[in-house]
């Protein structure tokens, strides 16, 4: 057997232990990708040596950068959920877009609001919005929660500051303005038709009323039914134009960071400024800065409780954190060992376009392991080493980024978390959640993708 052949044998190998060790063994997916990486630089014959350098690599250069991103965005996401900015935000849009296109205005504000805050955080805090406009309307409840968990899935997947892009990035080593345009470019059309037509759709043919145990707690409701009617309630909340703003503040300065070079010569002023503030860590942490004052300090939070809040929301980036520095060193190992540049040999020699791999990746690996998250790293890890080669574009790697946050949003099922949120929060039945929430989530996939084709038509 050849060198080429084994390094394909030990690639394959690797990623069906990985499946292996998370889906049968249920190891943590962090502790699975330290032992693989381990398993994978033996195999192919790497010294001890060798193989911690590569593991202190791996986990550097991936870690150094998306653990500050990730820190800041989780710190400034927690305190808008607390101050309740995602509610008024979604109050506002309902209001403003009328009861007869609500799930128009759910679908964008999921969009919004799942950039700063993680998916199953903003679900659970916006389902009782949900409850409230179902009984008021009688409509099935998919009516309104498949536009909403569209708009949260594209956001979750596709647009940083979330941690799956950041990572994916990261180890692409593609610039963030560029993944945040195309991010929207990709994700607004997949919102579009994965929420308020397929939710118009299915909620046609399964109706869903607002689950019983939630009728048993008038608290829940009548407490949002009050938020929703009265005026003097609301203002409760902060306002809908602070919410908005400190959300999109981020991505603006990002965006500008990209398009600096290109608005202005080099070493004027305007464009180190730019430049400057509109790198992902001084964006986050002006935006985070700004948001503990607006929503924390002048809303009468204290200190110690700004402290408190942003500590706990650490908690769950840590884990994201350490899960993305593992998938770094599983791809430095890929790169060490010259997997990486086989794959890519052999891709040449089948003709499979580079981007249908990355896609296919990133579903197989999605539908196994269940977690957006850990597929995009792992798919990243994969992909990464066989395209570095390549002479792509920045915007085209951009859409790389996207291609594979398109796959690892696919057809959410039982090993997914969110598939039994969904489950659990609706009050479905298994078989209605895969034709509502699964084939939704699916819908974002392919229209994803599809739009990632047409854009890597004029950008390869």
């Amino acid at each position: 057997m050849g060198e080429a052949a084994w390094l394909i044998i030990v690639a394959i190998l690797g990623v069906f232990l990985l499946l292996f060790f998370v889906m049968k063994s249920k190891l943590q997916a962090f502790l699975a990708l330290i032992l693989v990486s381990f398993l994978v630089g033996l195999a192919v014959g790497m010294s001890p040596n060798e193989i911690i350098e590569t593991f202190e690599t791996g986990m550097g250069d991936t870690v150094a950068f998306i653990a500050i991103v990730i820190g800041l965005g989780a710190m400034f996401g927690e305190v808008l959920r607390v101050s309740g900015g995602a509610e008024r935000l979604a109050i506002t849009m309902i209001n403003k877009f009328g009861e007869k296109r609500s799930s128009w205005a759910l679908g964008i504000a999921g969009i919004i609001i799942s950039i700063p805050i993680f998916l199953d955080v903003a679900l659970v805090i916006l389902m009782p919005i949900l409850y409230t406009l179902a009984n008021k309307t009688k409509k099935s409840l998919l009516y309104f929660g498949i536009p909403l968990l569209a708009g949260l899935l594209v956001a979750h997947g596709m647009i940083p500051p979330t941690p799956g892009p950041i990572a994916v990035a990261s180890i692409l080593e593609v610039d963030l303005g560029w993944v945040i345009l195309f991010g929207f470019i990709a994700g607004i059309p997949s919102m579009i038709l994965a929420g308020p037509i397929f939710g118009n759709f299915i909620s046609k043919r399964i109706h869903v009323p607002v689950p019983e145990a939630m009728n048993e707690r008038p608290d829940v409701l009548s407490e949002l039914e009050k938020r929703d009617s009265e005026k003097e309630n609301q203002k409760e909340l902060p306002s809908f134009i602070s919410v908005f703003s400190i959300i999109m503040l981020p991505l603006i300065l990002m965006l500008l960071n990209t398009l600096a070079p290109f608005l202005f010569e080099e070493g004027a002023i305007v464009r180190n400024v730019l430049v400057f503030i509109g790198h992902p860590y001084a964006a986050l942490t002006i935006t985070t800065l700004l948001t503990f004052y607006i929503f924390g300090t002048k809303r009468g939070y204290s200190k110690e409780d700004i402290q408190q809040i942003t500590t706990k929301s650490l908690e769950p980036a840590g884990i994201i954190i350490l899960i993305t520095g593992a998938g770094g060193i599983f791809g430095e190992m890929l790169v060490a060992s010259g997997v990486g540049d086989v794959l890519g040999d052999t891709m040449e020699q089948i003709n499979l376009p580079v981007i249908l791999f990355a896609y296919l990746t990133a579903v197989l690996l999605r539908v196994a392991v269940g977690s957006v998250t850990v597929a995009m790293v792992t798919t990243s890890s994969i992909v990464g080493p066989v395209i570095s080669p390549m002479n792509i574009s920045e915007p085209m790697m951009a859409v790389f980024v996207i291609i594979i946050a398109s796959g690892a949003v696919v057809a959410s099922h039982v090993n997914d978390s969110g598939f039994w949120m969904v489950n659990r929060y609706f009050g479905m039945s298994v078989g209605d959640t895969l034709k509502s929430w699964t084939a939704s989530a699916t819908i974002v996939s392919v229209v994803g993708f599809a739009v990632c084709v047409i854009l890597s038509i004029f950008l390869m």
